[in-house]
């Protein structure tokens, strides 16, 4: 028969208990251990760009786009209408100053030419034939005049016989005054045409001025018609190679021209300056005489900055760069360049290569590569000034730290990566 043993019955249950509280407590102790595990670093698959921080000079610079464009240019208008005939050079071809580049024609101004010169011609012979009448009425002015005088010495001597006959009671009273008037009045008559005859002189003068303007006015109009009769044949005006024709169309024969047209455009092709477009937020310290080099694909071009645009156009400021070297072959007006401008160089300051998100005067987290290479953890970084490549670190990096310089953006949200 079964003998109940109570005391192995509870001992069954404590051990029991026992298991249960080793389990439970196992269990607990195994989750707190999982909670304070720290999730796996992500992989970064992908190749990094890093660099070393340093402490030392650091040349400011700022880069940016432009295009090589002629400091001499010579802009060939027309002074008239008129309709091309024969187009002689063609772009990219040396000119000198009197290279014709092409003919132009207008008969309406070659007739207005001709008309001009008879009408010159026929003021010419009025100004001569009012110089001869002139002549002549003074002349018989002078004539006159000198009857006159001739009749008034008589009349004169008259009168004196007159008076001396009176005293001696030989000639009546009435007698000797009327031969003392009669002079008096041929007197009075020279002393007359005298002033006429000056008269006649100061009004011929005012004439022959009048007559002699319409002749100069006249001179000038011929002048400027026989100009633009000759700048029908179109010249170059300066030695250099002609760049276009026209304005923004080339010029086609039969063309017809409106006065002030564009025809041509002349260039320098030795004298060459460099307009650079730089961001308007690295401009702000551009100034003149600042140094510059200019990359032409083909060589470096030093130069300095010559003027700086004022006004903002698409988020870029213009900044002219007087070239200052010879210039490599294959340099040409339009050719595009990439320029560099010098601001200033600091020394004894840290900085590093400059961050995909990296800005000046600003902050951003940067990933440090720990010493074995194998993982890099995020680092708080502020900044200071920025150069093209590199930039000044303020806080948080110290000489010799190894920092990823890459896009790291789609790590943001973790503090740790590795690095494969």
């Amino acid at each position: 028969m079964d003998i109940p043993r109570p005391d192995r019955a509870r001992a069954l249950r404590r051990r029991r208990w026992w298991t249960g509280g080793a389990v439970v407590a196992g269990l607990i102790l195994v989750t707190a251990v999982v909670l304070r595990i720290e999730p796996a670093a992500p992989l970064v698959e992908v190749p990094v760009w890093t660099d070393t921080v340093k402490r030392g000079e650091l040349l400011r610079q700022v880069r940016g786009p432009g295009s090589l464009v002629p400091e001499l240019i010579q802009y060939v208008q027309s002074e008239t209408e008129g309709r091309v005939e024969r187009i002689l050079v063609q772009p990219g071809t040396e000119v000198f100053p009197e290279t014709i580049l092409l003919e132009l024609s207008n008969p309406e101004l070659r007739q207005s030419s001709f008309d001009a010169e008879w009408a010159l011609k026929a003021a010419e012979a009025q100004a001569l034939r009012l110089r001869a009448n002139l002549e002549a009425d003074r002349l018989a002015q002078m004539a006159a005049l000198a009857t006159l005088k001739a009749e008034f010495t008589q009349a004169n001597l008259e009168a004196e016989a007159d008076d001396t006959l009176a005293k001696d009671g030989l000639v009546p009273e009435i007698t000797r005054r009327k031969s003392r008037s009669n002079a008096d009045n041929l007197k009075a008559r020279v002393e007359i045409e005298g002033r006429r005859l000056d008269f006649a002189a100061s009004s011929a003068s005012a004439q022959l001025a009048v007559q002699e303007a319409e002749v100069e006015k006249l001179k000038a109009s011929l002048e400027l018609k026989r100009r633009q009769v000759a700048n029908l044949q179109v010249r170059a005006g300066i030695a250099g190679v002609l760049q276009q024709t026209g304005d923004r169309e080339p010029l086609q024969v039969g063309q017809r021209i409106s006065p002030s047209a564009t025809l041509a455009k002349v260039v320098m092709p030795t004298q060459l300056r460099a307009d650079i477009r730089i961001a308007e937020t690295q401009a702000r310290d551009i100034l003149r005489g600042q140094v510059a080099s200019i990359d032409t694909r083909n060589g470096i071009v030093p130069g300095r900055v010559q003027r700086v645009d004022p006004a903002v156009q698409n988020g870029t400021v213009l900044v002219e760069v007087k070239l200052e070297g010879e210039l490599p072959r294959g340099a040409r007006p339009d050719l595009s360049v990439e320029g560099t401008i010098e601001l200033e160089r600091l020394t004894n300051v840290l900085y590093v290569g400059k961050p995909t998100q990296g800005q000046e005067d600003g902050t951003a987290g940067l990933f440090k590569v720990s010493p074995g290479g194998r993982e890099a953890v995020r680092v708080p970084v502020r900044f200071g000034r920025s150069s093209v490549s590199s930039i000044e670190i303020r806080e948080g990096l110290q000489p010799g730290d190894l920092v990823v310089l890459s896009d790291m953006s789609q790590w943001d949200s973790h503090t740790k990566v590795r690095l494969r």
